[in-house]
């Protein structure tokens, strides 16, 4: 997750994003990744 939010604070800063919307910019990006982890793990534990 770290590394995703260097990447999220990287690309907020290229963009120029206001600070008011980054919240919601990460937000957004992390709960993204947690769903896509999630959703890996249930895939894998149901093949097994």
């Amino acid at each position: 997750m770290y590394s995703i939010n260097r990447l999220t604070n990287t690309l907020c800063l290229v963009r120029e994003i206001p600070e008011e919307r980054q919240d919601k910019v990460f937000r957004f990006i992390n709960v993204s990744i947690l769903i896509l982890l999630i959703s890996s793990f249930v895939e894998i534990t149901i093949s097994i």
